[in-house]
């Protein structure tokens, strides 16, 4: 994809991964849209880059998914990159009497939110490239986010099959693959070690520049490139 000139619109893009691809995507000279479910902290996004354009949305709801496609088509109908960015992360066990209500709530951010959205949005005829962002779980779960590797597994096939099908309407699809990075999924501070987002996105915008389609850093890397027998041995070593 070309890195400038673009109209774009980030789900979840006022923290974490959205928030660094927001601020390198206005320095490479696009314009920028975010949403997210709380208006104090696109308010927030919003004070720090005046440019940048903010809608509040809940994606876990249909009918606001529907509407942030109808408000897109009407005010900004050059829309031509959408980043499927915006997930959660639960530490659950299947044990816990609130399991099933957690889950539903992961699988409606995580899964029916993009595929939802990349329905709606492949209708824009100025759509030229869709970016999703999957994890490095899809490769080899992590057993204290069960639901959670599930649906990035889940989001990365749905992601190699939208490459393929998309080709006919000449619509680029980028996976986006992080490894644990120190941000605030799941809860705060449980990743404060991991590597830093604003190396992430450095790493990221070089593959971009390079024409990958597949973007990796870190330990995603090693995952997109290993073995099964490896990825097994990668999951009993997580465990042990």
């Amino acid at each position: 994809m070309d890195l400038a000139n673009n109209k774009i619109l980030i789900t979840g893009g006022a923290t974490g991964i959205g928030l660094g691809l927001t601020e390198r995507f206005i320095q490479e000279n696009n314009t920028v849209i975010i949403c997210g479910r709380r208006e104090s902290v696109l308010d927030e996004v919003k004070a720090k880059f005046p440019t940048v354009i903010t809608k509040v949305c809940d994606l876990a709801i249909e009918s606001e998914r529907i509407a942030l496609y109808e408000w897109i088509v009407e005010n900004h109908p050059d829309l031509n990159v959408l980043v499927n960015n915006a997930g959660i992360q639960k530490w659950v066990s299947v044990t816990d009497t609130d399991f099933y209500d957690s889950a539903k709530t992961e699988i409606a951010i995580n899964i029916e939110a993009p595929l939802h959205l990349t329905s709606l949005f492949i209708q824009l005829k100025s759509l030229t490239t869709v970016m999703n962002v999957t994890s490095g779980l899809a490769f080899s779960p992590f057993a204290k986010v069960p639901v959670y590797s599930a649906t990035k597994a889940f989001f990365r096939s749905f992601t190699l099959s939208l490459r393929h099908i998309l080709k006919s309407k000449n619509i680029e699809v980028i996976e986006i693959i992080p490894p644990a990075l120190n941000t605030n999924l799941g809860g705060t501070g449980l990743h404060d070690s991991h590597p830093s987002v604003a190396d992430f996105i450095v790493s990221i915008f070089d593959q971009l520049k390079d024409g990958k389609n597949e973007l990796t850093f870190g330990t995603s890397e090693t995952r997109l490139n290993v073995s099964v027998p490896e990825l097994k041995a990668s999951f009993e070593a997580l465990h042990s």
